[in-house]
């Protein structure tokens, strides 16, 4: 098994601190807003290393965090006047409701920051203890930079880079302009904590350093996010955590890459954010992770007008060949079922490169090729390579569902021709893509052969008229 490190910028082979066990950490939600398609990513992609690493016999502890206090929290809280802490609960709730459509399974341990105010403080007041942070008169605290020479190890910056492009707190009690904050001071109205310091709330990046600490101890074996987050925030986790242990903190940083929109980063402030709601009304769970898992997860992720609709198209059709598969009534033998292990062995070898669900999603075109021939011959190797396909690919949570399943997203009357369906299918993705026009036009030509068409939030349903 060989993991690509972001700390090395290499491959390398997986040997846990433990032997049989990991210790997994994923940087989860700022709960500012809703869940948009950036956050599903990231969250199906650790969600997937874990359940592989598994599968390979290791003993995952995994955990996530909800950022439930920060800065766009209490300016939404501003915004709405409901209080930081209810509107972060509230934003909790639906995000756990649409990562539950999603599919995509809980870690093992949910942590959130609030829950661990006394931990963060006890973390804060050892780095002052120890040279690392200093206190200020107005009762911020933050982290001496010059104090950790390694600093910049991750991102390849120097000290003086650490100033380009990040922003910068104007507080003339900071030593360097550099130094970040542990613990920022109570405003007026601001959600706070008493502490040494008064009252106040932690900054972003003592967050997760310090709930590591307490979920984990000292070191853990994988740390992942979004690759935005290699800079500043797990730079700065790694000076605080390691100033105040002297120990590796992470073994093996791992980052996915970046979600675009038609070629441009997705941003609130270019209006091209995809709510996962949103997707989730329009497609299916599995169309949506079987578009974003054929890219390697540190690549980006370019989203086009047809990457769902063509996902979905395409899952569609394998579920259509299971199903003909498991109605022509074949008999696999055992010899049929160990040749259908292939399809595990390499699925098994494009994860173990470094988690590749591109490769190992590419394979199944070969295998339905191969499952067609079989059943033209009514050899029983194409029930068992459909069985072996199902129990192999749901781990990607894809093609996990009974077929008859999968079609009800998309009801089909009895005895509909397939190309009133094929028409029916290009319009649904018109619709997707808002072309309007074209929907209405599919509609028309629907009508004329005699059939109508009724939408529904996951799909529709024809009948004849």
């Amino acid at each position: 098994m060989k993991i690509f490190n972001s700390l090395t910028k290499r491959k390398e082979e997986f040997t846990p601190l433990e032997e049989g066990k990991v210790k997994m950490y994923a940087c989860g939600i700022t709960v500012s807003g809703e869940a948009h398609i950036g956050h599903g990513y990231q969250a199906l992609i650790y969600d997937i290393m874990r359940k592989f690493l598994e599968k390979l016999g290791y003993q995952v502890t995994y955990a996530r965090n909800y950022t439930d206090v920060d800065d766009k929290i209490i300016a939404r809280s501003n915004e709405t006047g409901i209080p930081a802490d209810e509107y972060a609960a509230k934003m909790i709730e639906k995000i756990n409701a649409v990562m539950e459509k999603l599919r995509v399974d809980d870690p093992n341990v949910w942590l959130k920051a609030t829950q661990n105010i006394d931990n963060i403080i006890d973390f804060i007041q050892k780095l002052i203890q120890k040279g690392h942070a200093y206190p200020t008169r107005n009762g911020d605290v933050y982290f001496d930079v010059q104090s950790f020479p390694a600093y910049g190890q991750l991102s390849n910056r120097s000290i003086d880079d650490a100033l380009d492009g990040v922003r910068i707190d104007n507080d003339e009690e900071k030593k360097n302009a550099y130094d970040f904050a542990l613990w920022k001071s109570a405003k007026a109205g601001e959600i706070c904590w008493e502490s040494p310091w008064g009252k106040g709330r932690p900054g972003w990046h003592i967050e997760c350093s310090a709930m590591n600490l307490a979920a984990f101890g000292e070191q853990i074996d994988i740390h992942g996010g979004g690759r935005d987050l290699i800079f500043p925030h797990h730079e700065n986790e790694i000076a605080q955590t390691e100033a105040l242990t002297g120990k590796r903190f992470v073994k093996y940083w791992t980052h996915n890459g970046l979600i675009k929109v038609n070629g441009q980063k997705m941003s609130k402030s270019l209006g091209n954010s995809l709510l996962l709601a949103d997707l989730l009304e329009k497609y299916s769970d599995e169309a949506i992770k079987y578009a974003l898992l054929q890219t390697n997860y540190r690549g980006d992720i370019n989203i086009t007008d047809e990457l769902f609709p063509e996902a979905e198209r395409q899952i569609g059709g394998f579920y259509k060949l299971l199903g003909t598969v498991y109605a022509a009534n074949l008999t696999a033998t055992a010899e049929d079922e160990a040749a259908a292990k292939k399809i595990d062995e390499e699925f098994n070898a494009c994860m173990s490169d470094d988690f590749n669900t591109a490769l190992a999603l590419s394979n199944l075109f070969g295998y339905a090729k191969e499952m067609k021939k079989f059943l033209s011959q009514g050899d029983g190797k194409a029930l068992a390579y459909a069985k072996q396909m199902q129990a192999t690919y749901s781990l990607l949570g894809v093609l996990g569902r009974k077929p008859e399943e999968y079609e009800a997203l998309f009801k089909k009357e009895e005895g509909v021709p397939e190309a009133v369906h094929a028409i029916a299918q290009e319009r649904w993705a018109a619709r997707q893509n808002r072309d309007w026009a074209k929907s209405d036009e599919l509609r028309a030509k629907l009508a004329e052969l005699g059939y109508a068409v009724k939408d529904s939030k996951t799909g529709y349903e024809l009948t004849k008229v």
